[in-house]
């Protein structure tokens, strides 16, 4: 069976993971940033990867005609409900869908996947989704969406995002048949890696306990020690702030006296200053350096590898580039397991 995947937009390879993870094998990526491009490359050595503007780039020059499926999330600044500003129709980034749709006239896959942020359902009153599914109708493709929760699906995670699956043969994907799992914590999620200091950077350490749950033995499958272990360096006075915040407490926790460099607190987002709680999934990681979410029980920042854990991205998998884009990857990813779990019920119609 042709189980080969073309990924556009494909930022580190989230998507990518997943498909691999339930059979799937990526063959082409196309991704403007050269440092997500690299760590696709890194990590999926067998594919081709295209660090273009995808305007330009033909995809039938790369790759066979009639991929099993064509994938990819379009850039989402444009949909997400925290942006107010450039939420409208005139923000170029909400017309990258066209060339989405340019793939799948040119590619003609068996099945489709098309991804982005949860407000990409209610932006322009819902009738922006709805128009863009029944431009991939006119395609010829039997179409359903819906918004899927990370944490249903073994993710440690609670992060909703918004997925269109459509097949040229006229299935529909069930996605309320998609098989849910236990939720998994924060506490279980980091359990086996290392202490760490403010700052530290550690390439690699040592497991600090057996894979005794499914979950950890997911994660360290194909790796012998974790990587990446680096932490933002705060200030010391943000280090003390962290200090009175405890697990699911936000910046509201910190004494006033230890705010006074903000002139005014009142329209501070509630995921600022955010210490994670341990017994519960986390909140969503996007840019969790600048959010300044707080490890469960240290007084730090979360590291590269324990934010990549919370996404569901394997411990051998290597992030490339400078430390904050590094990060803006993690942050930018579709959570591997959630893919993984549309994957596998995509096989399982065939």
């Amino acid at each position: 069976m042709n189980k080969t995947a073309v990924d556009i937009f494909s930022g580190a390879g989230g998507l990518s993971i997943g498909a691999e993870m339930a059979g799937i094998k990526t063959v082409l990526a196309v991704e403007y940033d050269e440092h997500a491009a690299k760590s696709f490359e890194r990590n999926h050595k067998k594919a081709q990867v295209l660090n273009k503007d995808i305007r330009d780039v033909n995809p039938l020059e790369h790759t066979e005609q009639h991929p099993f499926i064509l994938m990819g999330g379009p850039p989402c600044q444009g949909f997400s409900i925290a942006n107010t500003k450039t939420r409208n129709l005139d923000n170029p980034n909400n017309w990258m869908f066209k060339e989405y749709h340019r793939f799948l006239v040119d590619l003609e896959p068996e099945w489709f996947l098309f991804e982005n942020v949860e407000g990409f359902k209610s932006f322009d009153k819902g009738s922006f989704a709805i128009n863009i599914e029944e431009e991939f109708k006119k395609l010829g493709y039997t179409t359903n969406s819906a918004v899927l929760t990370a944490s249903d699906f073994g993710v440690p995670q609670k992060r909703n995002r918004f997925f269109i699956v459509g097949n040229k043969n006229g299935i529909k994907f069930d996605f309320n048949s998609l098989q849910k799992k236990s939720s998994v914590t924060v506490g279980e999620a980091l359990s086996d890696l290392p202490s760490l200091l403010n700052g530290e950077h550690r390439e690699e350490c040592s497991y600090t306990r057996e894979p005794c749950t499914t979950y950890l033995k997911t994660m360290r499958k194909k790796a012998k020690v974790p990587m990446q272990n680096i932490v933002s360096k705060n200030k010391d006075y943000v280090i003390e702030r962290y200090k009175h915040i405890k697990p699911g407490q936000n910046w509201q926790a910190i004494p006033e006296k230890l705010m006074s460099n903000y002139s005014n607190t009142k329209n501070m987002h509630s995921g600022i200053y955010r210490r994670l709680d341990p017994n519960k999934p986390s909140v969503v990681i996007a840019n969790y350096r600048k959010s300044m979410l707080i490890h469960p029980h240290e007084h730090r920042g979360l590291s590269l590898r324990e934010a990549a854990r919370l996404q569901s991205f394997p411990d051998h998998f290597i992030f490339e580039g400078p430390l904050s884009y590094k990060q803006q990857q993690i942050g930018n990813a579709v959570p591997p397991l959630l893919a993984k779990a549309i994957f596998g019920k995509i096989l399982s119609y065939m």
